[in-house]
């Protein structure tokens, strides 16, 4: 959503680089390992997980205790999953039994610091982000025999989709195919004490919270608006102080994703939403507007050519029965004057059929048989499957590719600008179901996005039935396309995102900016439905202070950085883009590819002149934290007096988002022939 569990080699440029049997000894993600890797690992003997999930976003608390089992101090490393779309913004180790917060810096000077205090003896910390892939977190000196305490906080959006609402704490291994990154497939445990506890609230009703991987969840429906669910690997106490009559406490094991659900009450309007943020006494501020259209998009039922390009590399064992299963079930679904074809790849591309199939019951029956014989093998020569599968097209039928795959392009051609070229050169929609927590997301995300086209994170521990239902609520129906949004009357200014581009069916649109001023402002939204435009129109005040939820100026600079980041990676290295990032940065206090937090003895910051600002940033946010869950949760629907909507926001009880996985076909055949059309 946003979790990878992988470890590769650490940046180029670290001064100081770790050996390479740490690599090749490490056991699990988040686990503490000593640099001299000729000693005994450091156990985990608690972890306590805190997840605040309200409207648009979600915070993360990973505080974690490790034990040092040598007889003398060392150096420990370990390494902590990117989420999606998720950024640290806090690094937090105990220094002398006080919590001592990092500050972020170039990651250059950083890392220098953190070698100087490491040289001198004193304790420090520091948090590196090796791009999409995981955060990597150093600690000097970890005392022999005795514990070492650290904190992780992360923010990252959490938005609905047809209703229905999902969190992903990634436990899972990353499932990547590289040969050095085998040790993921181990299990590692906290031995004493594991807790995950997620609070929930929601300015609109929520009907139903469920966990498909974790039955033994505690969920607490505290009101429509307000659940809890608890993991706890330790008996209950009861009032008396007494362990109640439970199975005894065991180590709970790192090996699977905790994947939260949440559902909305049926028939809720279509809403404008607006949170906002501005300090006391400042004139600019910082707003989250989330526009959940209703239900208004006509459906659509044709469809021509589909090809479906199946990863089945070695990385997919364990995956590739649910993906047969998922594929076999879209294949059943197909009406008789549909054609497919189905394109496997590992280390190179084959195709199982031999150009288009008529989709008969006999064809059908015949593919479902072969699609659950396949077996996993080899690498991941992602290009070279995405290339056969486009070509031959057949330019009189609209066409739409469906990638299923969990990995990194390792094999063939690697580079993103590769992957955009080629499908420039077609004019087709590619839609990627990206499986696990170790796909190169960004290079995945990019692709759709260049055919406009989307992506569905998909995790193992999901209700896989669940996600494709998800999708097949957006595919059944029109989207809205080239959507534009102006607001009048309050200015506003670096919005993010800068395109919004296609919308389908069911799916929220969060645009985040900068505001200055207050009071009314007019808000429209303009898009081409099916060749026709649309307009939507509002009108709601922007606030004059509001100070509930400073967390929107991290969520708004590191969306900033990741469309910064982006162009990066389509266009190269650029130094002003470069300067951009670590400016945003160091002012929000965020860990990207070109800034590290680095945790000092409290007199330390001021002997290296480094201002205290994430601290401050952190204890305002914390305060506020405990401002808004000291209240009810309360709606943020800001266009009640004039409702931008006419009609309900789509559910699953409702609109076409109730059928099956091959509903998804005809939308989305008809998606790549509006494409064609307008060009």
């Amino acid at each position: 959503m946003a979790l990878q569990k992988r470890l590769g080699r650490l940046l180029a440029g670290l001064s100081l680089l770790l050996p390479l049997t740490l690599t090749q000894n490490l056991q699990a993600a988040g686990l503490m390992q000593p640099v001299n890797s000729a000693l005994p690992s450091l156990s985990i003997r608690e972890q306590h997980v805190t997840v605040d999930v309200e409207d648009g976003y979600a915070i993360t608390e990973v505080e974690q205790v490790f034990h040092n089992p040598n007889d003398q101090d060392l150096e420990a490393y370990y390494r902590f999953p990117v989420p999606e779309k998720g950024t640290v913004a806090e690094f937090t180790v105990w220094i002398d039994g006080k919590p001592v917060t990092g500050e972020v810096l170039e990651r250059k000077q950083a890392r220098q610091v953190y070698q100087q205090e490491k040289a001198a003896g004193r304790e420090t910390g520091l948090t590196e982000k090796d791009s999409y892939k995981a955060f990597d977190v150093l600690v000097s000196p970890v005392r022999a025999g005795q514990d070492t305490r650290v904190r992780l906080v992360y923010l990252q959006p959490a938005f609905m989709d047809t209703g229905i609402g999902r969190y992903v704490y990634p436990l899972e291994e990353g499932g990547v195919d590289e040969e050095k990154l085998a040790f993921w497939t181990a299990n590692e445990t906290v031995s004493e004490h594991f807790t995950f506890t997620l609070n929930l609230r929601s300015g609109y009703p929520v009907d139903a919270v469920r966990l498909p991987a974790h039955p033994q969840a505690q969920i607490t429906h505290h009101s429509a608006q307000q659940w809890t669910v608890k993991i706890d690997n330790q008996p209950a106490i009861t009032e008396e102080g007494q362990p109640q009559a439970s199975p005894a406490a065991s180590a709970f094991r790192l090996d699977q994703d905790i994947v939260v659900y949440w559902r909305h009450q049926n028939g809720l309007p279509g809403s404008v939403d607006l949170v906002a943020y501005k300090t006391p006494g400042k004139d600019r501020g910082t707003f989250m507007m989330t526009l959940t259209p209703g239900d208004d998009l006509p459906p659509i039922t044709t469809g021509s050519d589909w090809i479906f390009v199946l990863d089945i590399s070695g990385s997919m064992n364990g995956k590739l029965a649910t993906l047969a299963d998922g594929v076999s079930k879209a294949l059943g679904k197909m009406r008789p004057d549909d054609r497919f074809r189905i394109v496997l790849f590992d280390d190179r591309a084959e195709e199982m059929t031999s150009g288009f199939v008529v989709a008969t019951p006999e064809s059908v029956q015949r593919y479902i048989a072969k699609l659950a014989q396949l077996q996993t093998r080899g690498g991941t020569n992602l290009f070279g499957g995405l290339s056969l599968a486009l070509n031959p097209l057949d330019a009189d039928r609209p066409t739409g590719i469906v990638l299923f795959t969990d990995g990194v392009a390792n094999v063939g051609k690697t580079q993103q600008k590769d992957f955009l070229e080629l499908l420039e050169k077609h004019d087709v929609r590619l839609f990627t179901f990206v499986m696990g927590n170790s796909a190169n997301r960004p290079l995945l995300t990019a692709m759709t996005d260049a055919s406009n086209g989307f992506a569905v994170s998909v995790s193992n521990s999901d209700d896989i039935v669940g996600q494709i239902l998800t999708a097949t609520g957006k595919l059944t129906h029109q989207a809205m396309n080239d959507v534009r949004i102006d607001i009048d009357g309050v200015r506003t200014a670096d919005l993010q995102p800068q395109q919004i581009g296609s919308v389908y069916h069911g799916r929220q649109i969060i645009l985040m900016g900068h505001y200055w001023g207050d009071g009314p402002a007019k808000v429209t939204l303009k898009t081409n439905v099916a060749g026709e435009e649309k307009t939507y129109r509002t009108r709601f005040s922007f606030p004059r202070q509001q100070g509930d939820n400073p967390e929107l100026e991290r969520l708004w600079a590191y969306a900033t950085i990741l469309q910064m980041q982006r162009e990066i990676d389509h266009f190269g290295e650029d130094k002003d883009l470069q300067n951009g990032i670590v400016d945003l940065a160091i002012e929000y206090g965020l860990v990207t590819n070109y800034t590290s937090m680095v945790v000092l003895r409290d007199e330390m910051f001021a002997q290296y002149g480094i201002d205290r600002r994430n601290a401050k940033r952190r204890e305002l946010e914390t305060v506020a934290k405990a401002q808004r869950q000291a209240a009810p949760p309360s709606s943020n629907r800001a266009d009640t007096a004039q409702p931008m909507y006419t009609s309900s926001r789509p559910s699953f009880s409702g609109g076409g988002g109730a059928l099956g996985i091959g509903a998804l076909l005809p939308f989305l055949i008809l998606l790549a022939a509006g494409h064609r059309r307008r060009h």
